[in-house]
């Protein structure tokens, strides 16, 4: 693995303005993510993963801090520097058929960022890159004129693949790719991303709710909660020794299907969700964690590192 990551995110910030002051989506996170791997990003409905990877990509202009794409400050470049920047740097939506212009037919919404950026010129040029993308993301030739109320959920995301992957980028940002899935689908969309990063060397950040899949495609998982990063490990580190209790929490409401019994169990996380609008110090998870301590309320707690690659925010290891 080099040493210099692809994404680092460092002390990065997005607060939005409301009337009752600024929400914080997502605050002083630090991320690396290497060539060729995989960042799995979890967490709650709301916790600021997507604005997260929005912001990394500049769709969304972020407060403060840095994004570094191979060394150099996104969040610093021009808008002529941005536009090749974005080359390199591409999302996958989540929901398939609303990220796609009804009015244009597969191979014409494969063709659109090849237009807009103009890495290819020529209609013939463009036809045959446009063909090879739908073979690589298993798209049949004669779909090329179907338009997507014609397709399924799958097809249509296959789509949104092939749209990403039409300028050649190094890094995409998969927002969510399979939840609006069927369970089977899921997994062909899966694979589908899963061996084009072995042919291609992409790197990704996938972000989701759901831990199983995070787990089947991800070498490094971070958990946020409301805008923050609570920890980071590898994916088999996480699952074998996860050691924040919100990381723990989400663990454990995974359901587990057990032959000829009833299902096991699941734990349910009580409290009030703390308002992300003008936080208070200390561990936003404090209100809710069976764990918490007078000291969980006093400061803001940094991410620790407590064993190689493992970190995690939480006063049991200051």
């Amino acid at each position: 693995m080099a040493n210099i990551p692809l994404i680092e995110t460092v002390h990065l910030k997005k607060y939005f303005s409301t009337p009752a002051g600024p929400l914080h989506a997502v605050d002083d996170v630090n991320l690396k993510i290497y060539q060729g791997t995989t960042l799995g990003v979890v967490g709650e409905s709301g916790c600021g993963k997507s604005t997260l990877g929005r912001v990394i990509l500049r769709l969304i202009e972020a407060t403060d801090g840095q994004v570094l794409f191979n060394g150099e400050n996104v969040l610093e470049q021009s808008k002529h520097r941005i536009k090749e920047l974005k080359k390199e740097m591409q999302i996958i939506f989540q929901d398939p058929y609303s990220s796609l212009d009804p009015r244009l037919s597969v191979s014409e919404l494969i063709a659109e960022p090849l237009l807009v950026t103009k890495s290819i010129r020529g209609k013939e040029a463009i036809n045959k890159r446009v063909s090879e993308l739908m073979d690589t993301v298993g798209l049949a030739e004669r779909l090329a004129v179907a338009y997507p109320h014609e397709l399924d959920g799958g097809r249509r995301q296959r789509i949104g693949v092939a749209r990403a992957l039409a300028v050649n980028p190094k890094f995409i940002v998969c927002d969510e790719p399979v939840s609006a899935l069927d369970v089977s689908i899921q997994a062909q969309i899966l694979n589908l991303l899963m061996d084009l990063q072995k042919d291609m060397g992409l790197t990704y950040m996938f972000i989701t709710h759901d831990l199983s899949v995070v787990k089947h495609i991800s070498h490094e998982i971070a958990v946020m909660y409301l805008g923050q990063n609570v920890e980071l490990a590898s994916s088999d580190e996480l699952f074998r020794n996860p050691l924040h209790p919100y990381t723990k929490a989400l663990l454990a409401s995974i359901p587990l299907p057990k032959l000829n019994k009833r299902m096991s169990q699941q734990e349910v996380i009580h409290g009030e969700l703390t308002s992300p609008i003008n936080p208070k110090p200390g561990c936003r998870f404090a209100a809710r964690c069976p764990e918490r301590t007078e000291a969980c309320t006093k400061e803001n707690i940094p991410l620790k590192e407590i064993a190689p690659g493992h970190f995690v925010s939480c006063v049991k290891y200051m």
